[in-house]
């Protein structure tokens, strides 16, 4: 056994702190687009659709990036991939506190914002799922509240930077805030515990020899991709993640204006806004908690329940309390589907290549469903004055989530090294 398994300090924990940081900055950054979306646009005159296609686009380009991403991790490491490319985030936002057209404002969007963030998700939970096995549902309900701390922090801070010092200064601090965030949490990640002479959950050798179960290997062979693709729970995953994409990217994106459009101000907007992000917290703990007690499946059915409710909440509500009623469900809801969805497609799918698979399912994600929602919800606004039938879409796409996740499966490919609720 060697030192390093010894040591007080699990290293696990350091890795997990990074990814937490890299999801409080990332995420809480990018999640202000719904604060800048008015002031932006009423600035150089551009319709709804036009603003939000970079919001849409950026999307697109991170479904692309995250199987490069989840390839990369696999073969790489996180380490390198994280420094390097997550820079292009904070460089994006330097770009954009300088912009005056919109295909400036789209560009820096839709390519150099999009390969920055698309470090953020993959390589963090493909590598924090490695070194965590009991406690997988918990630890990564704890890394991902980083973006619901990061959004009901960074949010209100950006819309009061706003107000005082205008868009483009705003845009410059957060630029600075995420170069610098990124790449020197980035330092501190490492790929997987056993090259540091170490187990998931800093369990001893033989420990984690005593609690595995019978028959079942440590890690599962490869995946072939072309068979991945003829698996049932392969599909059914992708709908999950669909299902979350657009509910997720479609109302934080337009969040924003909506409320504006109910006659309340920018400051309110961003309230608004770092309510969900705050409430994402309590979702992606708890039900992250849940999922290692009652089982993923049942916990994403509950995830997925809470967008039904919250949609058909949002059809109704015009005060400003309903507004922070419907951001504090819709938060819960996605905080839970985000998290949620990663363990899943490990238990059905293993490790063993899980950047690549993480990777594959984020096209569905940003590419399909992100990338549709946040330009259609515009381009309908534009055409009826009003975001209620993207409420009815987000409403029917919700129920098919919950639908969905009564249907997943683990199928064999890799199981947990120890038993549930064994901590």
């Amino acid at each position: 056994m060697s030192e390093k398994q010894n040591s007080t300090l699990f290293y696990g924990y350091i890795v997990a702190a990074a990814g937490f940081w890299i999801w409080f900055i990332g995420f809480g950054t990018i999640g202000t687009f719904g604060v800048f979306f008015v002031p932006v646009s009423a600035e150089f005159d551009w319709t709804r659709a036009d603003t939000a296609l970079a919001s849409s686009l950026r999307s697109l380009t991170m479904g692309l990036m995250a199987f490069f991403m989840g390839w990369m991790t696999d073969k790489l490491g996180p380490r390198f991939v994280v420094v390097f490319f997550g820079s292009f985030l904070g460089i994006a936002f330097l770009f954009l506190s300088r912009t005056t057209t919109l295909w400036q404002f789209t560009l820096y969007h839709a390519l150099i914002s999009a390969i920055g963030m698309s470090t953020a998700s993959v390589p963090i939970m493909a590598t924090v799922s490695r070194w965590f096995a009991r406690r997988r549902g918990l630890i990564l309900g704890l890394v991902q509240s980083g973006v619901g701390l990061g959004g009901c922090i960074i949010s209100p801070i950006t819309g009061r930077l706003i107000i005082v010092y205008g868009w483009r200064t705003a845009y410059a601090v957060l630029g600075i805030l995420a170069l610098v965030g990124i790449t020197a949490s980035g330092l501190f990640l490492r790929r997987d515990p056993r090259d540091m002479g170490l187990l998931p959950d800093g369990a001893k050798e033989e420990s984690a020899l005593h609690n595995r179960k019978p028959g079942v290997e440590s890690a599962a062979p490869a995946l072939n991709i072309i068979q991945l693709f003829f698996t049932r729970q392969f599909w059914v995953l992708a709908g999950l993640y669909f299902a979350f994409g657009f509910c997720r990217s479609t109302f934080t994106t337009h969040i924003g204006p909506h409320v504006q459009d109910l006659g309340f101000t920018l400051a309110q907007a961003a309230n608004v806004l770092a309510i969900i992000n705050f409430s994402s917290i309590a979702g992606r703990i708890v039900m992250g908690r849940a999922a290692d007690n009652m089982g993923v499946r049942r916990a994403m059915m509950i995830g997925y329940a809470a967008t039904v409710v919250d949609m058909i909440w949002g059809l109704y509500t015009r005060s400003l309390w309903g507004l922070y009623l419907y951001a504090a469900i819709f938060g819960f809801g996605w905080g839970a589907q985000a998290v949620l969805r990663f363990p899943a497609t490990v238990e059905v799918f293993g490790l063993r290549s899980a950047g690549l698979v993480m990777g594959i399912m984020g096209i569905f994600e940003h590419v399909v469903a992100a990338s549709i929602g946040v330009w259609v919800a515009g381009y309908v606004f534009d055409l009826a004055g009003n975001y209620w039938p993207i409420y009815w879409a987000g409403l029917g796409i919700a129920l098919g989530g919950v639908i969905l996740a009564n249907m997943v499966k683990q199928t064999g490919q890799e199981k947990t090294e120890y038993e549930p609720g064994k901590s």
